[in-house]
């Protein structure tokens, strides 16, 4: 799958009417337009998944792509965002473990850390827009290097959470795992970002901004 643009804005910016008409359009117009408009967003996420591997997460996002329109045509464009993401966290976790055991042939052996879901009971924390609420001054670059640094569960439920807007039950269907779990890996990472960006605003970070 070849040609598609890369948007990195956050939210679409169609008319209803626009909508409506994409909506109602061929499979392959509503799939354009749907690829438009996840493909830049898909593509951060599973680069910094991949520790910067761009052809992966390229390849992981086309693959995504194609299951979901081998599988799921006959959706809508709404239904899709979540079904996409989760095709696409799936093939995110097939490529670990295929890595884990070209690395470690043996692997399977061992206590499998990667799908651990350990997770605390805390109040879900309100949906953010990330520049505005870790630091002002951030860049994007600067706050998708400190994401990058996140454990992987952690990565997953800020992106899904704070940047594409899912709330805790799809995010935790995407993710397959508890509400809980996603609660947890949401708000350790908000931490970690607040710490790691601290020093671009002294009045952020640390210990003493975090939720009770």
């Amino acid at each position: 799958m070849t040609g598609f643009s890369i948007s990195m804005d956050l939210t679409p910016k169609e008319s209803q009417t626009e909508r409506t008409s994409i909506q109602m359009g061929t499979v392959e117009q509503r799939l354009k337009h749907f690829m438009q408009e996840v493909t830049g967003r898909a593509l951060v996420m599973m680069e910094n998944a991949t520790k910067g591997q761009h052809g992966i997460a390229m390849d992981l996002v086309q693959e995504a792509f194609i299951a979901l329109h081998k599988s799921y045509a006959d959706k809508t464009i709404t239904e899709w965002y979540p079904l996409f993401y989760t095709i696409l966290n799936n093939k995110l976790q097939d490529w670990r473990r295929k890595e884990a055991r070209r690395i470690q042939p043996f692997s399977f052996l061992k206590k499998n850390q990667l799908d651990e879901d350990e997770f605390l009971e805390i109040e879900d924390e309100q949906q953010i827009n990330p520049p505005e609420a870790l630091v002002q001054q951030a860049t994007a670059s600067e706050i998708q290097a400190a994401v990058a640094e996140l454990p992987p569960r952690q990565q997953q439920a800020f992106m899904l959470r704070a940047w594409e807007g899912f709330d805790i039950q799809t995010t935790a269907k995407i993710m397959d795992c508890s509400e809980g779990s996603v609660k947890t890996h949401y708000h350790r990472a908000l931490q970690g970002l607040r710490a790691s960006l601290s020093h671009l605003n002294p009045h952020i970070g640390g210990s003493s901004h975090e939720e009770k």
